[in-house]
């Protein structure tokens, strides 16, 4: 059963023209039921409009300030982000769910690591906490930052940024990239480019140095950079990716129909959730696990429903199913059977999927 509880804002202040941080105050008694680790994420329900909607958004707060904090950035025509920057005010009460998501390395407090960062706007959000986190629990770390926005006025969190910088001083650089203000540096001018990085890793990043890289933001910056970077030397495997949903590309509709074509018809399903069994039978009208068992009436966890946030994920115990899209899960979370159920397409007969995982 899906765990979602009645939360009251506390604080919600503009960070910048088009995006607001909202600040949760978790009861007392809740409190360990939502620790958290850097990196993220809670799913937000609300009311819109006689309309349920979920979304997921990074905790920008760090889980040593005992804070719950996320930020929310105006997307044009977007139910939730419109909702929570004209109309939610402090004192409204939100539906939470508990953090989730594997956008993190664990602390070691022992070690000295060098982690290099990029994010693009809003995708500064879970880095923000990473870097937080990461500078407060191991002293002898480092941080580069690669930070890009349209202008100076839409950098998100620059003063908490700038402040991190002054109290971890020599231990964390920050670069940023404008794409519509010009600087002397052409460097920092425009977006990333292949051109970019490797200009990056020769004169900025020590690849052979580098322990763990964070990357946020669009599908196609993520990808380019990863690229790059295991291009330059890095492994693939220090190389931890969280993706902005901006809608199917054309490959994704392609892997799609290709998983939809091998739907077995009148499959069977059983779900397992909170050590009960649900059961029903797939028809026509939903190609997918999690919108099928909706339909039948299952309350099941989910936000984005685009493969990216994981909060869907469960475990195939019998059966088998085909993923329409994966932006959320790593090989070895795949190879021990876990799918995304708003992307796992039946296959077989019969399916047994477990969301107690």
């Amino acid at each position: 059963m899906t765990d979602f509880y009645p939360i009251q804002v506390s604080e919600i202040h503009k960070e910048t023209k088009d995006c607001a941080s909202i600040t949760f105050d978790i009861p007392e008694e809740l409190k360990d039921h939502f620790l958290y680790k850097q990196g993220q994420h809670l799913t937000l329900k609300a009311s819109v409009n006689g309309e349920e909607v979920r979304r997921s958004y990074s905790l920008c707060s760090s889980p040593l300030e005992s804070k719950w904090q996320v930020a929310i950035k105006r997307i044009n025509g977007g139910v939730f982000s419109n909702y929570a920057n004209d109309i939610l005010k402090e004192g409204d009460v939100l539906e939470l769910m508990p953090p989730t998501g594997s956008f993190f390395v664990e602390i070691d407090s022992s070690v000295a690591k060098n982690y290099v960062v990029f994010a693009a706007g809003s995708g500064i959000t879970p880095i923000l906490s990473i870097i937080k986190t990461h500078l407060a629990s191991e002293p002898n770390s480092t941080f580069k930052l690669f930070y890009l926005n349209r202008n100076a006025k839409s950098i998100i969190f620059k003063e908490e940024i700038e402040a991190l910088r002054n109290t971890y001083f020599g231990r964390l650089e920050i670069f940023y990239f404008l794409t519509k203000e010009q600087r002397d540096i052409p460097l920092l001018n425009g977006r990333f480019t292949s051109e970019k990085i490797k200009e990056l890793t020769d004169k900025i990043i020590d690849v052979t140095s580098v322990d763990d890289c964070f990357i946020c933001g669009p599908e196609e910056m993520i990808f380019l950079i990863r690229d790059e970077l295991v291009n330059s030397g890095l492994s693939v495997d220090k190389i931890h990716y969280e993706l902005f949903f901006s809608g199917a590309t054309e490959e994704d509709k392609k892997r799609a129909a290709e998983a939809i074509e091998h739907k077995f018809e009148g499959t069977e399903v059983t779900i397992i959730d909170g050590g009960k069994e649900f059961h029903f039978e797939m028809d026509d009208d939903y190609d997918n696990i999690l919108d099928g068992a909706l339909s039948a009436g299952a309350d099941l966890p989910f936000a984005c429903k685009g493969g990216v946030c994981s909060t869907c994920k469960c475990k195939i115990v019998e059966g088998a199913v085909e993923m329409k899209i994966n932006y959320a899960l790593e090989e070895d979370e795949v190879a021990k059977g876990l799918v995304l159920s708003c992307q796992a397409v039946p296959t077989t007969e019969k399916v047994v999927v477990d969301f107690d995982v």
